[in-house]
């Protein structure tokens, strides 16, 4: 069968703004970080343009992530990380209710398989305590051997926490930019920024395609946070690229486990997490690999033979379960490991680096503090205000192929209807690359990894160009 080209399918996306006309605030990086901080300012009513070089959002670092909602347990004390993140929390139960986004509450499981890591827990738990997460507590082997009947007989004793939860990674920052969208936001897609001038009174970033004007400049560009700061004259923080590989186990494993199983984290990384999806899978991972390459996802062999062990070691059930996918994902982890928030008032600059695995989390807290930051009063718009409808595509809310008139199935692995497909095309905000497409619908995600849906899912695409 012949290999269809998919990205070859979308055009590049268009401005709807003029040269002349200069914004409130550009925010560079169309991250779940960055679709926070557009969705704050366009709500408080700021001229914001949103400047992405990919022709869709998640294109960088936030595709690849385990999903997890953390409460800060295991966050540094009194750290900005620690505040954005539970302000984050707080903010997304607020979009979830009022945008019916998913949550799933599992609670997580802090895991010793040792003495020596036993002897940790209960260090673990009071700092989660002293950081104001207070639904914690440490369990024994036979507590643990009924909550999570299938994980290895060696586990030692265990911390419950209880507010640890999974959502969707993709719609949630797609609800982000549509909710901006809708209080006056400007979109500038396949805009790679190249330079910039600050004349003090107005920024002139140059991109790829155009030059765009901005009172203020709020660096969101993630993997290539340092690159875009030294625009402003100075360079304050190296990136250092962490790739993280995943496994992602078939559908039928789903129910070996009920809580997400972390690990007990090290000064490097949280560690290997065995966790539920919301869209019905298990997933292992990630890794944490140091590298200079920010493009290089590519995963390895031995490396993912080294997860695969691991899961079967610490769930061995999952033995009789196919893997269904791999991926990396890359992590803009810095010189140093907490987050680098910096304004710069002379050249009315915010850098906003380092945003690490909590990123999903923390998006909307930072937002807020980036917000307060950056301390200018904007009119706030008056328009009335529509519904923002965002499309489930995970497996704990009603999905489209449950509901009427929906058309056909085209993906039957992922159970994606044509009518999905359609919509994630021409939305406000529709799909810009192959990518973005199995983002909003999962399309080509399961078992036979686009084999046998790709024909119909090109045909589809060629049609909603016409």
């Amino acid at each position: 069968m012949k290999q269809i080209d998919l990205n070859s399918l979308f055009s590049k996306k268009t401005v709807d703004f003029n040269d002349n006309e200069v914004f409130d605030i550009a925010v560079i990086g169309a991250g779940v970080v960055g679709c926070g901080i557009f969705k704050e300012f366009c709500e408080n009513g700021a001229k914001t343009v949103l400047v992405e070089k990919a022709n869709d959002i998640l294109e960088g670092a936030s595709k690849g992530n385990s999903a997890i909602l953390h409460t800060g347990f295991d966050a540094p004390p009194n750290s900005l990380e620690l505040d954005c993140i539970k302000k984050g929390y707080e903010e997304y139960l607020k979009i979830k209710k009022k945008l019916d986004l998913p949550f799933l509450n599992t609670k997580a499981l802090v895991v010793a398989w040792s003495d020596e890591q036993e002897e940790k827990l209960e260090a673990i738990l009071n700092k989660g305590l002293n950081n104001g997460v207070k639904e914690l507590e440490i369990i024994s082997n036979k507590e643990l051997a009924l909550k999570e009947p299938n994980l290895s007989k060696n586990a030692k004793a265990a911390i419950v926490v209880h507010g640890e939860s999974l959502i969707d990674p993709w719609s949630t920052p797609l609800a982000y930019v549509k909710l901006g969208l809708q209080a006056g936001g400007k979109l500038a897609f396949s805009h790679e920024v190249k330079d910039g001038h600050f004349n003090g009174e107005y920024w002139e970033i140059k991109t790829s395609q155009k030059t765009i004007k901005a009172k203020t400049v709020i660096n969101a560009a993630g993997l290539y946070g340092d690159i875009v700061d030294s625009i402003k004259g100075s360079k304050d923080f190296k990136i250092i690229p962490r790739k993280g590989q995943f496994i992602i186990f078939d559908k039928t494993a789903y129910n070996l486990i009920n809580s997400i199983i972390l690990p007990v984290p090290t000064k490097i990384t949280k560690g290997v997490v065995i966790t539920k999806t919301a869209f019905g899978n298990i997933l292992v991972g990630p890794t944490a690999e140091d590298q200079e390459s920010r493009t290089d996802s590519v995963t390895k062999k031995e490396m993912l033979k080294t997860l695969q062990d691991k899961a079967y070691d610490l769930l061995p059930a999952l033995k009789g379960h196919n893997i269904t996918a791999t991926f990396a994902g890359l992590r803009p982890a810095s010189d140093e490991s907490h987050y680098r928030v910096m304004i710069n008032d002379e050249k009315n600059w915010i850098t906003v680096g380092g945003i690490r695995s909590t990123g999903l989390t923390s998006s909307l807290g930072l937002a807020k503090h980036v917000y307060e930051l950056n301390d200018k009063k904007y009119t706030k718009p008056k328009k009335a205000k529509e519904p923002i409808e965002i499309q489930n595509i995970t497996e704990f809310q009603t999905r489209d192929y449950e509901t009427s008139d929906y058309g056909k199935i085209i993906c039957h692995c992922e159970c994606v209807t044509q009518r999905e497909i359609q919509n994630a095309l021409k939305s406000e905000i529709g799909a810009g690359t192959v990518g973005g497409l199995k983002r909003r619908t999962r399309v080509t995600m399961g078992r036979c990894q686009g084999f046998n849906c790709q024909a119909s899912v090109a045909q589809i695409c060629e049609e909603s160009k016409s």
